[in-house]
């Protein structure tokens, strides 16, 4: 007796009970699942593919199914093969059990209502663009989710995406990537041909077909000829060889690869064989009657960021973010035509940086200086093998902004390649603005639409099975006891494919889809208020409250913030800071952001702002926050923050306890993502049972390389008080067992040089006050083994040495305060009130200088004060008309004399260091070093800081406010309900901890550096 498979039981249990058919629906006969064949958007204007072909109808109508096509002429296939099949045409669909598309069908055309028929619920099969949060596709979502007050949900319709459709090991068994590299190795050959006609030379590409114009077959005889052409007169000998490089392992690269081979004469190398390729002097014609191809794939350019070890499948997908691309050097400045058949993600190194790009073409440059240099042939003097190279790319995958970081845009069949003037487009990076060349980019995203024949055909024959099977779960309905779905082959897999492509059904997510909940929710609430606005003008109407989150505090690192709340538009923010400017600023575009100008020392107008809120984030000056918490505790308000738990801070614990309020502080940068990788990565060593001897880590803030052209080689993408404060802060740690203490006067003194956290840049460090305290936070114990405990501050050689002149010449002085006319005035003022000299000509300078800081080079550190001293008074604020503490009128100074110029960025880089043993060792060995890092660089729209203050910010707040996180009291991120969402959410944007494990060798440590400074 066969049972029932589990898909169609789906469908049996969200009807309430099957009518008899209506005579009146003739399309739908007594006992007949009906199938729809949609037509596709007619806004896309290129989409010509469609589901099932006229043979694929023609099978299903003979196994006992209706089949319904709606009219379209654009179609690849004739509406009247389709009657011929079996079929009949209908308008709307309005009849069918199924309907079936390539893309989402439009939003007006959707139909959500159960077959009048039948009474049961329908199912739509599509490339949805939803199961990832699109949310430009949340529209279309929503209609397929039932809303909590009906009850009508069980006749909504289920979805089913094409993208999901998956076999038993997780790959995907539906696609167009075939035919997508197939016409992307034709559109790109096209473009290079018109590449190269504007350098002056005509390719045999030239006469390459669209792949639009002829169907396949044809497509295949002509680029034949242009490969017989090749064989026998060969490619330009002016621009050497043509080498072709696809990258990329899956479909896509087949299809492209596969053309290539089946047409053109073409010779397969390695990315060993590029350089002998273009540099061989005196070129045979024999070297040209080819076409060169490079395969690509991860493990010729991707390499382990710390071991150098080229990449292996099984540990990249582990850890991705641990490699980077090395495909700038080694591959791209000799190729001809790039083919990008690699999809991107967050969490992977990007195939080529706009950075890297420029590299690329400068290293085309210098190889063309080169290989002319050499030529000693006057006959050749006007070959240029390198005419050309890096500048074609044909991105098949179409990732904006991903693999291929330079790419601004798609393309379209209509106008399928542009140029790109990379500094034009990038004027925020520092890139040189002559001589560089354009970019020809062929980034059409609908490429298999150019082969609507084939790839409908190809498409049609994959689905059928998983047709078959749906349309056979609605069998049960009619009575017809699955008979048909028995006999699909492999029957029970097809069932559980596509239960796994199944994202709703009877108006609910599917429970692996559950998340995107709060995305329709958000996208409902704005549709209902924009709707409710619109239908009600000048009628005031309840609507739902929204939660609010109130933001004190509107500097250098709220936009992050902000941006992160306000993708949620089922609440408000509220900014209030006393910069009105910038507190709109924030909230320009933004329709659930709201400014508010307010007296951070009027406290009772604060407290009327907290009391408002739901959550309380401050990014205010760290002494304001526990005056804030007061008021959070007085309102009964949580409250999230960024810095230091202060002393003053945590004797609220009890109160807040009380209060059944939350005090969640260190949730930033550095405190907050430093100890939330750091929790994480002791959690992972502790799980394998391993001893920790040392735990070491370092973090900072510092301009990109290329910007570090200034005194100190510091910009301020952060509050500069703070960052001189830090040098006053006396610190604590151990190291190899000695406990250290190093007073704030001396910290400067204690500097570390060479610090061994990058294998590229060289930076110093700083002991970052009482590292001790983290002990039980993390729980290190000298009884259980530890030898070191170390936490430091980063910083470019001779930070520490500067800024400990600065203190000696008193502009870090605290209690001293001065009044100054401008702030050109300050050092000589300070240097003038220490020595009680007065200073009118350089020689006092010196003179002064030399008194204070007997040691140091004083024409080296003159030109450093008078450029600090040069300024513009008409651009900078007036200085305050009362004395004021010198360390803020120095921090003024320095925040508009090293601030971050528009087209320049910063940098931050955090990295762990813990090296352990096995617990059953009875010596305190060193077996094993573990180590996390994060190197983030600051993006057009936002600095790295405020990246990676803000995000964390942000994202706990929602945490807080959703309920997610119980705890009440003062708190740090040490729990794993937050650390371990923070880590997750980073990630999702990219920013994410690269672990990694190699053995214990000596001189190769982090907390060696250490041992040879203290002990």
């Amino acid at each position: 007796m066969l049972a029932y498979n589990r898909f169609s039981l789906k469908i049996a249990s969200r009807t309430r009970h099957v009518a008899k058919t209506h005579a009146r629906h003739a399309h739908a006969r007594s006992g007949r699942v009906v199938i729809g064949v949609r037509r596709e958007d007619p806004q896309r204007i290129w989409e010509r593919r469609c589901p099932l072909t006229p043979e694929a109808v023609e099978r299903l109508v003979h196994d006992g199914f209706d089949v319904l096509v709606q009219p379209c002429e654009r179609r690849i296939f004739k509406t009247e093969e389709f009657v011929k099949a079996g079929a009949k045409t209908h308008g709307t669909l309005a009849p069918a059990h199924i309907l079936l598309g390539i893309k989402e069908t439009p939003l007006d055309e959707l139909l959500t209502d159960h077959v009048p028929s039948s009474n049961v619920a329908r199912t739509h099969m599509m490339f949805s663009h939803t199961h990832k949060g699109q949310e430009y596709n949340m529209p279309l979502l929503s209609r397929f989710l039932g809303d909590s007050s009906s009850d009508a949900g069980h006749r909504l319709p289920t979805l089913i995406d094409w993208e999901l459709l998956t076999d038993v090991d997780g790959k995907r068994t539906v696609g167009f990537g075939w035919y997508a590299g197939v016409a992307g190795a034709l559109e790109g050959l096209i473009s290079t041909a018109h590449l190269h006609l504007t350098l002056g030379v005509a390719s045999p590409f030239l006469g390459t077909p669209r792949p639009h114009t002829a169907p396949l077959p044809a497509l295949l005889a002509s680029l034949k000829l242009i490969g017989a052409t090749i064989s026998s007169e060969g490619t330009p000998k002016s621009m050497g060889p043509f080498i072709v490089v696809v990258t990329g392992s899956g479909h896509v690269s087949a299809g492209a690869l596969s053309i290539l081979r089946d047409t053109l004469p073409t010779q397969e190398i390695t990315v060993e064989d590029l350089p002998d390729l273009v540099k061989s002097p005196g070129m045979k014609l024999s070297y040209l009657r080819g076409i060169y191809v490079l395969h690509a794939t991860q493990d010729t350019y991707l390499f382990h960021r710390t071991s150098g070890e080229r990449a292996v499948r099984k540990t990249y997908y582990a850890d991705p973010a641990s490699y980077e691309s090395r495909f700038h050097e080694l591959i791209a400045p000799y190729t001809t035509l790039l083919i990008n058949g690699v999809g991107w993600t967050p969490s992977s190194p990007r195939l080529m940086t706009v950075e890297q790009t420029v590299s690329a073409l400068m290293r085309v440059r210098s190889l063309q200086e080169e290989l002319q240099a050499q030529d000693l042939d006057t006959s050749l003097k006007l070959r240029d093998v390198m005419k050309g190279r890096c500048l074609s790319f044909a991105d098949v995958s179409c990732d904006i902004g991903g693999g291929l970081a330079f790419l601004p845009r798609s393309s379209t069949l209509s106008e399928p390649f542009f140029s790109l003037d990379l500094p034009t487009a990038f004027s925020g990076i520092a890139l040189p603005h002559l001589g560089l060349p354009s970019l020809q980019i062929m980034a059409v995203d609908i490429l298999p639409t150019a082969l609507p024949l084939e790839a409908s055909r190809s498409f049609s024959d994959k689905i059928l099975p998983y047709v078959r099977s749906a349309a056979g779960g609605y069998d049960n309905c009619f009575g017809n006891s699955g008979l048909r779905t028995a006999n699909i082959k492999n029957a029970t897999e097809i069932q559980e494919a596509l239960e796994r492509a199944t994202i709703t059904s009877a108006g609910f997510l599917q429970k692996r889809h559950q998340w995107l909940q709060s995305s329709v929710d958000s996208f409902r609430v704005s549709s209902l208020h924009a709707s409710q606005s619109s239908a009600y003008k000048g009628t005031t109407l309840a609507s739902p409250p929204k939660k609010k989150i109130l933001l004190l505090g509107s500097g250098m690192v709220a936009g992050p913030t902000v941006e992160e709340i306000c993708r949620r538009t089922d609440l408000e923010l509220i900014i209030g800071s006393d910069d009105s400017s910038r507190n709109a600023f924030l909230c320009r575009g933004r329709t659930n952001a709201h400014p508010v100008f307010v007296n951070i020392s009027d406290q009772e107008e604060v407290s009327d702002l907290v009391k408002k809120a739901d959550v309380v984030i401050s990014l205010l000056p760290v002494p304001l926050h526990p005056v804030i918490a007061e008021l959070c505790i007085e309102n009964k308000r949580h409250l999230v923050t960024a810095s230091y738990i202060s002393p003053a801070m945590r004797a609220l614990n009890g109160r807040a306890v009380k209060s059944d309020v939350l005090l969640l502080n260190e949730i930033g940068l550095d405190p907050g993502v430093d100890h939330c990788s750091a929790l994480a990565l002791l959690s992972s060593i502790r799980r394998d049972d391993k001893k920790i001897v040392s735990f070491t880590s370092f973090c900072g803030g510092l301009p990109a390389p290329e910007c570090a052209d200034v005194p100190l080689k510091y910009k301020f993408s952060w509050s500069p008080r703070g960052v001189l404060s830090a040098a006053l802060n006396d610190a604590r740690f151990l190291i190899d067992g000695k406990t250290v203490v190093v007073a704030g006067e001396n910290l400067l003194h204690a500097s570390i040089p060479n610090l061994p956290v990058s294998s590229v840049l060289h930076f110093e460090g700083l002991p970052n006050r009482d590292s001790l305290s983290y002990s039980s936070i993390y729980d290190l114990c000298e009884s259980d083994g530890l030898k070191s405990l170390f936490r430091g501050t980063i910083r470019y050689p001779g930070f520490s040495d500067l800024l400990l002149s600065f203190k000696q010449l008193g502009l870090l002085d605290t209690h001293r305060a001065l009044r100054i006319s401008s702030y050109s005035d300050l050092i000589r003022a300070s240097i003038e009130d220490l020595t009680d000299m007065a200073i009118t000509q350089p020689a006092s300078m010196f003179s002064a200088m030399s008194d204070l800081i007997p040691e140091c080079d004083p024409s080296e550190l003159y030109e450093t004060l008078a450029w600090l001293s040069n300024i513009d008074d008409a651009a900078f604020p007036r200085p305050p008309t009362t004395a004021t503490p010198v360390i803020d009128l120095f921090a003024t100074l320095l925040s508009f004399k090293l601030a971050y110029k528009s087209q320049e960025r910063d940098l931050v880089v955090l990295h762990h260091e813990i090296i352990s043993t096995s617990r059953n060792s009875q010596v305190a060995s060193r077996d094993e070093v573990h180590y996390s890092s994060m190197e983030v660089y600051g993006t057009h729209e936002h600095s790295a800081m405020a990246l990676c203050v803000g995000l964390p910010v942000a994202m706990a707040a929602l945490r807080v406010l959703d309920g997610g996180y119980k705890e009440v009291g003062v708190h740090g991120p040490n729990d794993p309900a937050m650390y371990d969402f923070i880590l997750n959410g980073m990630k999702e944007r990219g920013l994410n901890m690269c672990h990694g494990t190699r053995k214990y060798v000596k001189g190769r440590t982090v907390e060696e550096r250490l041992r040879d400074n203290w002990v």
